[in-house]
């Protein structure tokens, strides 16, 4: 079974996000949104409230799994069993940083594959920090997140 991992903080799921998971379904057999848990990062959102979104959104997909998890996230696809991580590219500075951490992860588990999906052109604006700072100025977000999420926001 191939299995991958598209991991993020989700905070909140945006309309870029959905469509990296909707581009790389056909690619896996499953496809793992890991919500990633980062002591030293404020959050909008809880874990819980975030995971509530994610179910929403892919409606009990039998191909989506939701999952949180803390610590590295090479040792997260490990306990999944995971070969693949999935990784959305909307810039070139996202590429740098990206390239970075998937050399590092391949000496750590050189058995775990980085996928990089770029992010179509209309979506690369589009981050989970600009749609937060939209939210917390009570602006509104609608063209920026799935539909499903908007009842949660």
């Amino acid at each position: 079974m191939k299995i991958a991992l598209f991991p993020g903080s989700f905070d909140p799921i945006t309309i870029a996000h959905l469509d990296i998971v909707k581009r790389a379904m056909p690619l896996f057999d499953k496809v793992v949104i890991g919500i990633g848990l980062n002591s030293s990062k404020p959050t909008f959102l809880s874990p819980e409230k975030r995971q509530e979104i994610l179910h929403a959104v892919f409606n009990g997909d039998p191909k989506i799994e939701i999952r949180t998890y803390q610590g590295l996230t090479v040792d997260f696809c490990k306990e999944l069993d995971a070969q693949y991580m999935i990784r959305g590219i909307r810039s070139v500075a996202d590429f740098e940083y990206e390239r970075a951490i998937a050399q590092i992860n391949a000496v750590m588990k050189p058995e775990i594959e980085t996928i990089f999906i770029l992010s179509k052109p209309e979506y690369s604006a589009i981050s989970s920090t600009i749609v937060r700072d939209i939210l917390r100025n009570n602006g509104d977000v609608s063209a920026f997140v799935p539909k499903e999420a908007m009842t949660f926001l």
